[in-house]
């Protein structure tokens, strides 16, 4: 396999660089420098990356040869995106990570190592845009970073683990000095959220072992919310799980669970946190995974009972083989997708098409995840859609047809497809079980089998499904509406002769109408000589803002507030410590660019129920009248369900009735565990009390406004669903904002009875192309 810019380097007759991949970005190897990212990152490109001879879309690619083995070199592709020429300027993971309010970076980096199978290519035109890369990470050139996409082993790799990429990006953010670096977790495993699972064994993500923290939650959940559910939840009591699962089915299955690993294990396992640790342990640990085959292949009396019945099953193995497939129709039905169940359906139909249509080709064999992927592209554009429905397609049946995956001789996760009722495999006798509708739930394992399949039964019912416990599934909701986790790198003064300060620009110069976003107060690193004057600290801070940010371009700095009377010549040492903030002033600042803030220049705004108050990357609906913008979650509408064509919001409802002063949905106590007493936590709900209207004709929804004023609606939250196009309704719609002007107002929704939601249809709504 022959990497691109190893052909580059013998065209050129020059010999390619090489680093080792585990000590590469080791302090001092290869490189060390102590300045800012956006001059350590120049440092790195010249000193540590070759240029390709090639460009994508503009933008020049670096690369940087990582040997691992004898027989693997990995490429690390460095990709410098221009703001001012990008077509995408503003940053969609800064808006959902918080950092709305950060200024528009003029560059950003992406550091990719592309899939095994693409190492031997040039980069394509999209590759900002696929989710198969093993490393994907973006850097903007003050500093705050995102790590996109991780893939190893389990992700298609042939030659890198999770944790060696993992530590690579760790190092790189290192050593470059990056200041924040965010992640969105969303790993799964076995059906089970990790930042739940790791959270609940750990009291951190897995992304927690290198120093990851919360640092946003989703739907209002604030990081004393999460703190106190990973607490409540982890401090759960083995034997009151005992107690309370005793009047239930699965009471004999936890109980012999928890006991065979109390057997196991050395201390005393008391809490679910000491168990699934434990139980993470073992499955990672040789000797102790030796331990546990031999305490179930030589078990006492009791247990060579369960031997037997354990080799009873094996006797009539293909049956058990398909009765532990389920319908992918029931998968689904079970997954918090934003995808409604009729699209996922579809792409597992494109997914079995292009494995039968392979099959037919070659005749034996799966397909790779990629080549599946790449086949699925084809009907279906949405990657994420694709990406998401794959991750679910393991022993599931779509059709009359069966897909597996698993990872082949290669070492690469493959996809195979099996024909239900192929006479040759499947006997009449067996047939007559995939004609009956497969059990919703797995038969419970046998405890010490299978570690995974042990954790998997217990997350699934001490954490999702714990009996009659709102205070244990609020905990459990809280920490899975928290995703965004940051690794804040401290500032490390070096010892040597120079000074560093933090330079913020006043707020007073962006107090404008035009700027109603609050700009962050983030300030740039600034080095200058240790006798160095206030006219050197002036055009430093000059230099580094106009270098750093877009609307920074002709800034000119005037002035240096903490250096009180001080003129240009006077030497700063003494007067200022190295390490310390300056505020400075100037002029020149283009306040009418559209490249402010990286939330972009839209004043869109959000206030939810739940207490949000910007994007935090969930689904959203905004008010046909006020236009404010709420979470679809919280306004009842489910994520499988279509956003209706209009919506008004609570707040916008209050005139054709008087307010409720009192949610039912008020969690008692909750404001001395987990929230706030005026929040009301974003939960599903039934929605029993319904009134429905059906217009027959677009003449009837002419009446429509007079129907809700009868209804007398309250404060309730108004869903209209309309089979015309909105230009038919919306004159009668501004007709009633005008005939009421607190229809306008855009204030703070008032509590409101969830449970009564108004909704009118018209005709078919749900055969509508949305």
């Amino acid at each position: 396999m022959s990497i691109p810019i190893l052909e580059t380097c013998r065209k050129r007759k020059r010999r390619p660089k090489l680093f080792g991949l585990h000590s590469f970005g080791e302090p001092g190897c290869p490189i060390n420098p102590t300045g800012p990212f956006r001059d350590n990152i120049r440092c790195f490109l010249q000193q540590c990356a070759e240029p390709e001879d090639y460009c994508v879309k503009g933008m020049p690619i670096w690369c940087t040869l990582l040997v691992r083995d004898k027989t693997s070199v990995v490429p690390l592709y460095t990709i410098e995106e221009s703001v001012n020429h990008s077509l995408n300027p503003f940053c969609d993971h800064c808006r959902c990570t918080g950092w709305s309010n950060h200024l528009v970076s003029k560059r950003k980096y992406h550091v990719v190592i592309p899939n095994d199978r693409d190492w031997n290519k040039p980069l394509e035109d999209n590759v900002l845009n696929i989710h198969s890369h093993l490393l994907h990470g973006l850097i903007h050139c003050n500093g705050f970073g995102h790590l996109l996409c991780i893939n190893g082993v389990e992700g298609g790799s042939k030659y890198l683990y999770g944790r060696e990429i993992m530590d690579l990006w760790d190092r790189i953010c290192e050593i470059l000095r990056a200041r924040k670096i965010s992640v969105e977790d969303a790993s799964k495993k076995h059906g089970m959220d990790l930042r739940l699972l790791h959270g609940v064994a750990y009291g951190h993500t897995w992304f927690g072992r290198w120093g990851y923290k919360f640092g946003r939650g989703s739907y209002g959940v604030l990081e004393e919310n999460y703190d106190k559910a990973i607490e409540i939840l982890s401090s759960q009591k083995l034997d009151k799980i005992i107690q309370d699962f005793s009047d239930r089915e699965q009471s004999r299955q936890i109980k012999c669970t928890v006991q065979h690993y109390r057997d196991l294990s050395e201390s005393q396992l008391v809490t679910i946190r000491d168990l699934f640790k434990f139980m993470l342990t073992v499955k990672s640990h040789s000797a102790l995974q030796k331990k546990l085959v031999a305490a179930t292949t030589a078990p006492s009396a009791s247990v060579q009972k369960k031997s037997i019945r354990i080799s009873f099953h094996k006797k009539d193995n293909s049956k058990e083989k398909y009765m532990r497939c389920k319908r992918f129709t029931n998968v689904i039905a079970h997954m918090d997708s934003r995808w409604p169940a009729k699209r996922l359906e579809f792409a597992a139909e494109v997914i079995v098409d292009a494995l039968k249509e392979h099959k037919s080709e070659v005749g034996h064999g799966g397909m790779t995840r990629q080549d599946l992927r790449d086949a699925a592209r084809i009907h279906i554009g949405d990657t994420g859609l694709l990406d998401y429905v794959l991750k679910s397609m393991n022993n599931v049946i779509v059709g009359c047809h069966i897909v597996r995956r698993g990872i082949n001789s290669a070492r690469v996760l493959e996809y195979t497809i099996h024909d239900i009722d192929n006479p040759v495999k499947v006997s009449e006798a067996k047939e007559e079980i995939y004609q009956k509708p497969l059990p919703d739930v797995l038969p419970a394992p046998v405890p010490g089998t299978d570690v995974y399949n042990d954790v998997v039964y217990l997350y699934n019912n001490t954490l999702l499904n714990y009996p009659e416990s709102d205070l244990l599934e609020l905990a459990t909701q809280a920490v899975l509406d928290s995703k965004h986790f940051v690794k804040d790198q401290p500032f490390r003064d070096e010892d040597d002769q120079l000074l560093r300060f933090f330079c913020r620009v006043k707020p007073r110069l962006f107090e404008v109408e035009n700027m109603s976003t609050e700009t962050s107060r983030t300030g740039e690193l600034v080095i200058v000589q240790l006798h160095a004057t206030v006219h050197d600290l002036k055009q430093a801070a000059e230099k580094a803002l106009r270098d750093t940010y877009c609307i920074m371009d002709k800034f000119v700095v005037t002035e240096i507030d903490n250096l009180g009377e001080m003129e240009d010549r006077d030497v700063l040492f003494g007067a200022l410590e190295s390490g310390e903030e300056i505020l400075v002033g100037g002029s020149g600042i283009d306040l009418d660019s559209n490249l402010r803030h990286e939330g972009g220049s839209g004043n869109w705004i959000v206030r939810c129920e739940c207490g949000a108050r910007d994007d935090d990357g969930e689904r959203m609906v905004a008010c046909d009248i006020c236009e404010v913008w709420q979470h679809t979650r919280c306004c009842g509408i489910e994520d499988s369900e279509a956003v209706p064509p209009l919506f008004v919001c609570p707040g916008c409802c209050i005139p054709f009735g008087p307010p409720m002063t009192d949610s039912p949905l008020a969690f008692q106590n909750s404001d001395d565990l987990l929230l706030d007493s005026a929040t009301v936590y974003g939960m599903d709900f039934e929605y029993e009390n319904c009134t429905r209207i059906n217009f027959l004709n677009q003449e009837e929804s002419m009446i429509f406004d007079t129907a809700i004023r009868e209804l007398g609606l309250g404060s309730k939250s108004l869903v209209i669903n309309l089979r015309a196009s909105r230009e038919n309704h919306g004159g009668h719609l501004k007709s009633l904002k005008a005939e009421s002007p607190a229809l306008n107002h855009g204030g703070k929704p008032s509590n409101y009875d969830r449970n009564q939601l108004l909704e009118i249809n018209s005709g078919s709504f749900f055969d509508m192309e949305m």
